[in-house]
């Protein structure tokens, strides 16, 4: 395939990609609004047909076979085909994932070079993985209840990529052909998106804490249905410690290409500076949680914090600011 047509198909795929993330959204937030509801109401139906057995049992034969026509007639009613929403987002999600590899591949091979070079492909591949570190922690710790929240995240900034940031295949600056893109990008893409599935546990968990706080969360609602606070404060923790030494690799290779670029390891350039003061809060919500003891709100306040760092320093550093990695 030509340049140009591996170009047109990485567009086509980043269409595909979006409609399906829009959809497993929709499917993830039927799933946390209906899909735990279901699950209880069947459980308890379980019982009580196990309590009418027992009854039956006991009143005899008679009686236990009119009870066994009304537990038939129940369980045709409850055996009617319903929507299974909870495998149709995971199915969608895998399908949108696939097609998202596929923007970065073609668009890595329409450009002959490492898929990001700019801004569009930047946020695409950010994307791209925040909806890898999700899955993985969905398997890991069966946190599906995030799904709604981190599709959400991944089509809007997909939006922003393609309607404001978009960019069509071509050659990168002297400074970006380097093997380092493959190094030190590739590191801070990985650590962003895990950051930001850390950043929507910590938003859940103050959200919950607030509404406990104010008198509990109501029966049946959202909030009911997500995890207690304390695994949401967990879950943030550890996907926090796997993304820290990563931005950590980032940063110190960043350094080192900087070196080799501009001859120097540290310019104190905008992004430079950023980037850093991202790696000391998260490093100081490590570091309270690991020797002062902090948990709950006050380390999810500081996580929120570096998280907002994090994302100035994407997004505010590379327009407000002139520099070397500023896109202004």
């Amino acid at each position: 395939m030509s340049t140009a047509d591996l170009a047109n198909l990485s567009d086509k795929l980043m269409l595909t990609t979006v409609v399906l993330y829009i959809v497993a959204m929709v499917a993830y937030a039927a799933d946390l609004g209906f899909g735990r509801r279901r699950e209880a109401a069947v459980a308890e139906k379980a019982e009580e047909k196990a309590e009418a057995k027992v009854l039956v049992g006991a009143a005899g034969a008679e009686t236990a076979a009119a009870g066994a026509g009304a537990g038939e007639a129940e369980e045709d009613e409850s055996e009617r085909p319903r929507i299974d929403w909870a495998n149709l987002a995971v199915l969608l999600n895998v399908l949108g994932w696939g097609a998202h590899l596929g923007v970065l591949a073609t668009r890595g091979l329409a450009a002959d070079r490492w898929p990001w070079g700019n801004m569009y492909e930047f946020l695409t591949a950010i994307s791209f993985a925040a909806v890898t570190a999700f899955m993985v922690v969905m398997l890991r710790y069966r946190a599906r209840f995030l799904g709604a929240f981190v599709m959400l995240a991944a089509v809007i900034a997909l939006g922003v990529a393609n309607i404001w940031l978009y960019d069509s295949v071509g050659p990168v600056t002297a400074a970006l052909n380097s093997y380092w893109i493959a190094l030190h990008v590739t590191a801070a893409i990985i650590a962003t998106g895990s950051f930001t599935v850390a950043g929507a546990a910590t938003i859940l968990y103050l959200v919950k804490d607030r509404a406990e706080s104010r008198g509990g969360v109501a029966e049946g609602g959202v909030l009911a249905r997500l995890p207690g606070i304390e695994s949401l404060d967990r879950l943030s923790m550890r996907v926090t410690t796997f993304a820290f030494p990563i931005w950590t690799a980032a940063i110190i290779m960043g350094a080192i290409w900087a070196d080799q670029a501009w001859g120097r390891y540290w310019g104190w350039d905008p992004k430079e500076i950023w980037s850093f003061i991202t790696w000391v809060i998260y490093a100081s919500y490590l570091h309270a949680r690991a020797t002062a003891g902090w948990k709950g709100r006050k380390a999810a306040v500081l996580s929120l914090i570096a998280f907002a760092a994090l994302m100035f320093n994407f997004f505010g550093v590379n327009y407000m600011f002139s520099g070397l990695h500023s896109y202004a």
